[in-house]
């Protein structure tokens, strides 16, 4: 019974091909149980204000799944009202304000009004879009990233005008593509690649790449000849157009580029997406039916590249094609993250052979995966903890331990519960306990030590700051599946992996 008393939606089971069956087993997945009683409908009711939302964005899905090649001349008309109050209600409450000075609460104010105003604008072209501010974040190398942060009346018409456009190409985009997508995650692209190199057999060898200062170096004009192959409304890609041209704010001027996307819009993600699918995902999908040998694998999270080979000869070819491939598009790969080594089931076996060392690890989202084995000798893939990433997280904790030094324990206690749980949500794989327990420690001697300068006695001991840290930081514990029960592959000739 649709809509009744206790009633669940339709289990999600997600089950993917094998690489002999014509699809990578890391890639493409079938759609998922839709939920019950509203897509098929007309509107649906808001949680805030009961106000009807049109579900006309399903139909543009509909159509750009039903036809490839359509370009869509109709799309503004959707980026009504309700849209854009909806769009208002999922940014961040807290998020910096943009050039403007204006923060989400500011706008919340007579928010019926300034929507209807804005809405106007957007229609009949007299919004212009506010140069974005100039802001920088710490990367795990030490370098700093540098951030576009948007004004909020900027943040809503592109949060409206991605979930337009998200409609189309979301039914484009191929499934070796995680980055940025909705109902995609870093997990997911995780998974996909360890189960791509665990269980497709032949793999020995990886490639990867990274694209140097993608967001800083897109090309406009090309990206506009991309969005021009599906979107025919001139009046979205004068909005996407102005946003390009918008200029980021830094130290009282303004700087205009005919490059980049400014990281950190709302609507740059979606847009550097689109670029690599032309640039990178159909290419590198062509070049994997008509040029390769061997058997080869595809995972992509925004411009961090993984791809498997099985001959060497294949990863060579590619990796020098990609390079021209790039080029073409004025894009570059990064010297130095980008690399070919020797990875995979039989890495192990023949650099033996050779008198070499153990096979090479590389990074991914914040893990290093490395070839291991079962206590049964199984081969499998796993996945430790970035190095880098996890001291640069505990020197920034050290420091930001110092400013706390004087707050309670138990002030500083829920802080720090709230650090560990967030690591651990994130990096609490399968076979990464190790890692997890060596944060903790690591997070309870730097508290140890801060306690201990608060005066010069020292009185924080050992088995005081056990029963502390017993008190206030929660136990490591693995919390994601493994990855085959995360995508329940099924392996040809077998049941599937449960």
């Amino acid at each position: 019974m649709m809509h009744g008393r206790e009633k669940s939606d339709p289990a999600i089971v997600v089950v993917k091909p094998t690489n002999k069956a014509g699809q990578l087993a890391a890639e493409l997945v079938e759609r998922r149980v839709g939920t019950k009683g509203n897509v098929s409908q007309q509107s649906t009711r808001r949680a805030q204000d009961r106000i009807s939302v049109s579900q006309a964005l399903e139909r543009v899905r509909k159509a750009a799944r039903q036809r490839k090649k359509e370009r869509f001349t109709a799309l503004l008309h959707h980026i009504t009202v309700d849209l854009l109050r909806l769009s208002f209600f999922a940014l961040k409450r807290d998020a910096a304000p943009g050039a403007d000075g204006v923060t989400w609460p500011d706008y919340e104010a007579d928010l019926e009004r300034k929507l209807g105003d804005l809405h106007a604008r957007v229609h009949r072209g007299a919004y212009r879009p506010q140069p974005s501010r100039r802001r920088y974040i710490p990367k795990a190398d030490g370098r700093q990233r540098p951030l576009a942060v948007a004004a909020l009346e900027d943040k809503i018409v592109q949060r409206a005008t991605a979930a337009v456009l998200n409609q189309i190409y979301e039914e484009d985009f191929l499934g070796f593509s995680y980055g940025f997508r909705p109902g995609r995650s870093q997990h997911d692209a995780l998974d996909a690649l360890m189960v791509g190199i665990r269980e497709t057999k032949g793999v020995s060898w990886i490639i990867d790449a990274d694209i140097q200062s993608f967001f800083d170096t897109v090309s406009h004009e090309w990206l506009i000849r991309f969005l021009e192959h599906r979107v025919g409304d001139r009046r979205i890609i004068r909005l996407i157009q102005r946003w390009l041209r918008a200029g980021v704010l830094e130290d009282g001027s303004v700087t205009v580029s005919e490059t980049g996307t400014g990281q950190g819009s709302v609507i740059s993600p979606l847009l550097a997406n689109v670029y690599l699918h032309y640039v990178f995902d159909l290419w590198a999908a062509r070049w994997r039916r008509r040029e390769a040998t061997g058997t080869m694998i595809i995972t992509r999270y925004a411009d961090d590249l993984v791809i498997g080979f099985e001959h060497q000869a294949d990863a060579h070819r590619f990796l020098d094609m990609m390079r021209k491939r790039f080029e073409e598009f004025a894009l570059t790969l990064h010297p130095e993250k980008t690399r070919l080594i020797e990875f995979g089931r039989y890495a192990v076996h023949n650099r033996e052979q050779r008198g070499l060392g153990k096979p090479e690890t590389f990074n991914f989202l914040g893990f290093t995966p490395s070839c291991g084995q079962t206590r049964r000798g199984k081969f499998i893939v796993l996945r430790r903890t970035m190095a880098k990433r996890m001291r640069a997280k505990l020197k920034a904790l050290k420091e930001e331990l110092a400013r706390r030094m004087h707050q309670g324990v138990s002030a500083t206690g829920r802080w720090l519960q709230s650090v560990l749980r967030g690591h651990v949500q994130y990096f609490g794989v399968p076979r990464n306990s190790q890692s997890l327990w060596a944060f903790r420690a690591h997070l309870t001697r730097l508290w140890k030590q801060a306690l201990n300068r608060r005066s010069q006695r020292r009185s924080v001991t050992w088995a005081k700051m056990s029963r502390i840290a017993k008190r206030w930081l929660l136990y490591p514990r693995i919390v994601h599946p493994y990855p085959e029960e995360r995508l329940c592959v099924i392996i040809q000739g077998k049941s599937p992996v449960r």
